[in-house]
């Protein structure tokens, strides 16, 4: 039997797949998402009865976390001529030690911003959660906001109490979208290191947040292993691209399973690993959706969050 030819030989037949989307790619996020949350893909080689069990393992496996909000602290921050408060957010998983607790801060405007969002998309859901009314003047005394600091504690936990709230991409993209912005504008900068700084902060609140819908944090996942690879750190993005994999399971349709598949074909083969099984998914993956070659990992990574 005819060993399988090796990334980089002449019959390596790399990255194949459908063109994208153009300029219009999806939206990174749950919203980006576009096979359904956490539903196998129309292209999934699953027998019924394969699917039958995956769906059992789903279900069992996974159960909401349940998260608690603090404001911790607020300060008076000085930009140019304006003056305003940011209020530090913890986010924190009850019922266990939680390792990984978020902290990350946001001002009145970005409040508002969620609440408008909020109301548009859920106008009954969030009739009865009180939001603090925005003042002309006085909004920097220690008053005021002490209040606020309280008041914006028990917004967020009401709203994470409402189930199609918690899910929503209003609420997910307020608790994360800037640090993960600024991860990727780090990305396509080459500021690697700082990327992976970003990333190791927003990534495990993301999870918690997105634990319905798996494939949401696959775009961070394969940042994290561009970011690793650049820093010629292959054992890391071997570790976060399996990450990637295991979330995109049953999910051959999305749209980052051929580009990191081959990506990690070529890390696997450069740590002397089994790179065979990984090919053999992508030719598989390629055969069930034939088309001109697409994008890389990198070249897919760099285009989240450009708006």
């Amino acid at each position: 039997m005819a060993s399988a030819p090796h990334p980089g030989s002449p019959g390596w037949a790399g990255l194949m797949e459908a063109p994208t989307a153009g300029p219009g790619l999806p939206p990174p996020g749950p919203e980006g998402d576009s096979d359904g949350a956490g539903s196998p893909s129309a292209h999934s080689s699953m027998t019924t009865r394969e699917l039958q069990e995956y769906w059992r393992g789903e279900k069992g496996s996974w159960k909401p976390v349940k998260l608690l909000f603090e404001i911790s602290s607020a300060r008076i921050e000085e930009e140019r001529l304006s003056r305003f408060v940011m209020y530090q957010i913890v986010v924190i998983q009850t019922g266990s030690f939680d390792s990984t607790k978020a902290v990350l801060e946001r001002r009145y405007s970005d409040f508002q911003t969620l609440q408008r969002g909020l109301a548009r998309a859920f106008p009954e859901e969030i009739e009865d959660v009180a939001f603090p009314k925005k003042q002309l003047l006085g909004n920097l005394a220690p008053g005021l906001i002490a209040a606020r600091t309280r008041a914006f504690r028990d917004y967020l936990r009401q709203l994470h109490a409402i189930r199609c709230v918690r899910r929503s991409r209003e609420f997910i993209d307020f608790l994360t979208r800037p640090e993960l912005r600024e991860a990727f504008g780090c990305l396509r900068a080459g500021q690697y290191v700082r990327a992976l700084e970003l990333l190791g902060r927003a990534l495990p609140l993301q999870e918690k947040l997105t634990g319905h819908c798996p494939a949401a944090v696959v775009p961070a996942l394969c940042a994290a292993l561009v970011c690793h690879r650049e820093l010629e750190r292959p054992l890391e993005a071997f570790a976060a691209g399996e990450r990637a994999l295991e979330r995109l399971r049953a999910r051959e349709g999305h749209r980052y399973y051929a580009p990191l598949l081959d990506a990690m074909v070529r890390l696997a083969y450069a740590l002397g690993k089994d790179f065979v099984s990984l090919q053999e998914r992508l030719e598989a993956s390629q055969l069930r959706k034939p088309g001109p070659r697409g994008l890389t990992l990198k070249e897919l990574v760099v285009r989240e969050y450009l708006g």
